[in-house]
């Protein structure tokens, strides 16, 4: 690479991180929409326009930059984190790439095609009408940024993530259930803040009996995913804490039941403001396939798995674990302390589940966060 293309190539990814900064701004509130920040320099490489898009049906990132920089877009580079969107119908906002060619950019700079078959090509639509497309800049990261919503797109379920809070020796309760508390405070506040940041949290019944939960994200700021419980027989208690009659948040609440569970009992919780779901059963419980393509449907990107120990098992049987998501504790429970995986387990370790360790350990007060996703 000469030294003016890898100059060139320099400002690009500096510009890109800077797209990439005002994308990540909307974390958690853009579903099904991705995260997406653009930038506009001017003919001599001066910033005049940025913006990002903040929730699904409000103004694209594009729209919003060039609003900002209006007559002075003209002859000038745009910058995005997703290639520009070429949709032609069934839309709540108007496709981009007109408005990019109408103000006059000569220069388009992305980092990652649009997933989206439908909404993809915006960046050839621009090349054949003359404008310069440099395309892949910093393409990981943008892949990173939009994790759930490529997998959304791609293969038509939520981002799984899986969540243990753990001793050492893997427990997440000693013999007599006791679970409160196992990590420490910085443990559960990041626990927190990634609820924020993703669309759904889901838990067994036995949870919902065990813990009574709200399932909220808690802290300043914070928004509540959607509350989804795996309840075969809607087992669920009608005084829940989680149940909109008995809760302050306004996040909706899914009871996910098989055919076969009680009708008086899906009144009951509906009464109390749930939905319940009815799902076919596989090995007695719902379908986590068809729960993944509801979700999907219903513009539900990403999900936290909470657990517990059957329903950690489930999704790892399902292969629907993308990621997980590990809080050690520097604590030994031993015994007949429950574990965070339950399940019959397996008899060859060629049938073990495989992932890749991401990134180094975290530490978070004295507890340990460790990442493992999907190879």
């Amino acid at each position: 690479m000469s030294d003016e293309l890898s100059v060139e190539r320099s400002i690009d990814e500096e510009w890109m991180s800077r797209c990439l900064d005002l994308a990540s701004k909307a974390e958690g509130r853009t579903a099904p929409n991705p995260m997406v920040g653009a930038v506009i320099l001017n003919k001599a490489g001066k910033l005049v326009g940025e913006g990002y898009h903040k929730r699904a049906g409000t103004a694209h990132a594009e729209k919003i930059a060039l609003a900002m920089a209006g007559v002075k877009a003209r002859g000038g580079t745009l910058y995005t984190n997703l290639e520009p969107c070429n949709h032609l119908a069934n839309r709540r906002t108007s496709p981009c790439t007109p408005l990019l060619l109408d103000a006059g950019i000569k220069r388009l700079v992305v980092g990652q095609a649009d997933p989206i078959r439908a909404h993809a090509g915006g960046a050839a639509w621009l090349a054949k009408r003359g404008v310069e497309v440099t395309r892949r800049v910093l393409e990981s990261s943008c892949k990173e940024l939009n994790r759930a919503f490529n997998t959304w797109a791609k293969m038509g379920r939520p981002l799984f993530v899986l969540k243990v809070a753990a001793s050492l020796d893997g427990r997440i309760a000693t013999n007599t259930g006791e679970s409160q508390w196992i990590t420490g405070k910085a443990a559960r506040a990041d626990g927190h803040r990634l609820r924020s940041k993703l669309d759904g949290i889901l838990v067994g019944v036995e949870t919902v009996l065990a813990d009574d939960p709200r399932l909220t994200a808690r802290g300043r700021g914070s928004r509540d995913p959607m509350r989804i419980v795996l309840d075969s027989q809607l087992r669920t208690p009608v005084h829940s804490k989680l149940l909109p009659a008995n809760c302050k948040s306004k996040a909706r609440v899914l009871i996910v039941g098989t055919e076969s569970a009680p009708e008086d009992r899906a009144n009951a919780l509906e009464i109390c403001g749930a939905e319940v779901l009815r799902l076919p059963a596989v090995k007695k419980r719902p379908c986590l396939k068809a729960l993944g393509e509801h979700l999907a449907e219903r513009g539900i990107t990403s999900v936290l798995v909470e657990g517990g120990a059957s329903v950690h098992s489930s999704f790892l049987a399902a292969d629907l674990c993308d990621e997980l998501r590990l809080y050690l504790a520097p604590i030994v429970i031993g015994g007949q302390g429950k574990t965070w995986l339950g399940g019959e387990g397996i008899t060859s370790l060629a049938d073990a589940t495989r992932l890749r360790w991401t990134g180094d350990p975290i530490r978070l007060g004295q507890d340990t966060l460790l990442l493992a996703r999907r190879r």
